[in-house]
């Protein structure tokens, strides 16, 4: 096995902010493996993994309201969004506009982009 990188992060996962040493090793015609220092437990290591193979993040944003007491309803992502699909998510959303009244919970748009996740309303926006 050859040492091709290392890469230096802080883990998110909770507030201990652990900071990461992650090296990348791989040999001839294998698979990439990483080798994770720093961390107070595994999920640091399950962090790192993730965020260098498949990088995913929460989606928040507001949703337009037709016909409610706000024109705009807080909203976010019931799953994990991949982090490369984030902006076109936002301009599906941008053109996204949902009758009130709207309940915290809703959900205003399903499987968004086919990613597995729906957005949903976080809060109550009544009608006039």
């Amino acid at each position: 096995m050859e040492i091709n990188e290392k890469k230096t992060m802080t883990c998110i996962i909770c507030p201990m902010g652990c900071q990461l040493e992650v090296t990348k090793l791989s040999g001839a015609g294998e698979a990439p493996s990483y080798s994770v220092t720093g961390n107070a437990c595994k999920r640091g290591e399950a962090y790192a993994y993730k965020e260098l193979t498949n990088p995913e993040r929460t989606l928040t944003c507001t949703v337009q309201v037709a016909g409610g007491a706000s024109r705009l309803v807080p909203a976010k992502s019931k799953a994990e969004v991949p982090r490369d699909m984030q902006l076109e998510c936002m301009e599906v959303i941008k053109r996204l506009c949902v009758p009130a009244p709207v309940r915290a919970g809703d959900v205003l748009c399903e499987d968004i982009l086919n990613t597995g996740a729906d957005i949903v309303a976080c809060d109550d926006v009544a009608a006039v």
